[in-house]
């Protein structure tokens, strides 16, 4: 038996099913949300397909590589993400209103999603290796100053124009933090400065559009009405897609009512509901009992990624994975939310099931990350005469003036 073929045997088949499941369920989903629509929605499903395909090559390659391979190309993948980042405040094509994308070859890309990818990396790099290299970033708020600064450079970039993907960052760089050895002071302590900051971004930072998608929010819960036919469109149709499922659902392309009549299918969600309102769709025609089931699949997802980060060989592994399902997260928690007026209304997917090129093949490339680093799990690192780096630094970190 080669290595190669071990490596392949010894995959994570039981987490390969479950997302290749979410990936049949997504086209369905797809053709089912715009099907009725232009051309350019109804063979979105067909298009989805192709992206799979590629993604599939590159999730198989990121599998059964060592993952020990960023710490030397996290730094170029990381420099290319900005180059497209930078590229897009030239070159940017507009698409649905938003100009978050490039066109490269006959393709469309949007370059915060390979960006993000390459930050998750690059930060997992800082975090574990850097006290490789010196003793000086032992220090904690060392690593903090330059994880940050990895994180907010790009985010800067991205924010301006896809608010979505801009703020995952956040929660992405939090979760790393917390599983980097970060003590917990330290971590409080940005929390409370970033929230003492919140009426500053909502007031000085935020557009007027983004204002009032926060302020429906809040008439939403509080019982007060919205305007239904400008701002509050949106949030009011995709609710009552979600509502009129009932438990059952409306069935595939709304079979089980007469004329096949659904909020979807008379064109009330708007055509964005290939990707960003893909849930209404899934939660009118499948009902509660569908969606909880789509909710607890991908829920499944992430819990058994989690237990690949426990069996991670090193904690570069292990952060690389926690990097992964806290962006995993993000999208899957704010998608879903949004549609049920949990919080504010932003385009972000949700992974292996919202339409989207790009978004999808750095999904499955990440996926594999997690696959490699399951599969190289119990490969032992070369001895040396020395202690490894990373045992060295914990060891000494008592002693590090930063604890004092």
């Amino acid at each position: 038996m080669t290595p190669l073929f071990r490596k392949f045997i010894g995959l994570h088949w039981f987490m390969i099913i479950n997302m290749l499941g979410l990936l049949v369920f997504g086209v369905t989903a797809i053709y089912s949300a715009g099907h009725l629509r232009s051309e350019e929605f109804s063979t979105a499903w067909n298009s989805q397909i192709n992206w799979i395909a590629i993604g599939l090559v590159g999730f198989f390659a990121a599998s059964l590589i060592d993952y020990r391979w960023v710490r030397w190309g996290a730094v170029l993948m990381y420099l290319a993400g900005l180059a497209g980042l930078i590229a897009l405040k030239f070159h940017a094509v507009e698409i649905y209103g938003e100009r978050n994308w490039l066109r490269i070859g006959g393709f469309q890309v949007q370059p915060s999603q390979p960006a993000l990818a390459a930050g998750i990396l690059m930060m997992a790099v800082v975090m574990a290796d850097l006290p490789r290299l010196h003793k000086m970033f032992r220090y904690h708020w060392v690593r903090l100053l330059v994880s940050g600064l990895v994180a907010a450079v790009p985010m800067a970039l991205v924010i301006k124009e896809d608010q979505g993907s801009g703020m995952v960052w956040a929660p992405v760089l939090a979760t790393i933090w917390l599983v980097g050895l970060i003590p917990f002071r330290y971590l409080i302590s940005i929390t409370l400065v970033g929230v003492t900051l919140l009426p500053v971004v909502y007031f000085l930072g935020l557009q007027n559009h983004q204002r009032v998608r926060i302020e429906n929010i809040l008439k939403v819960w509080s019982g007060e009405p919205i305007d239904t036919l400008g701002s509050g469109y949106d949030l009011h149709y995709v609710q009552m897609a979600i509502g009129s499922g009932g438990w059952s659902g409306k069935g595939f392309l709304a079979n089980k009512v007469p004329g096949q009549r659904s909020i979807n299918r008379m064109g009330f969600i708007p055509d964005t509901a290939i990707n960003d309102y893909i849930f209404p769709v899934v939660a009118e025609e499948q009902g509660f009992r569908g969606a909880a089931l789509f909710i607890s699949a991908l829920a499944l997802l992430l819990l058994q990624a989690v237990l690949v980060a426990f069996a991670a060989r090193d904690l570069l592994g292990r952060l690389i994975v926690v990097g992964v399902v806290a962006m995993f997260f993000m999208h899957i928690f704010w998608n879903i939310g949004m549609s049920l007026a949990l919080v504010p209304i932003a385009g972000i997917p949700i992974p292996l099931i919202s339409y989207g090129g790009t978004f999808m093949v750095v999904t499955l490339f990440l996926l594999g990350m997690i696959q490699s680093v399951w599969v190289h799990r119990n490969i032992q690192p070369v001895k040396k005469k020395a202690p490894e780096p990373e045992e060295t630094w914990k060891r000494e970190a008592p002693r590090d003036p930063a604890f004092a």
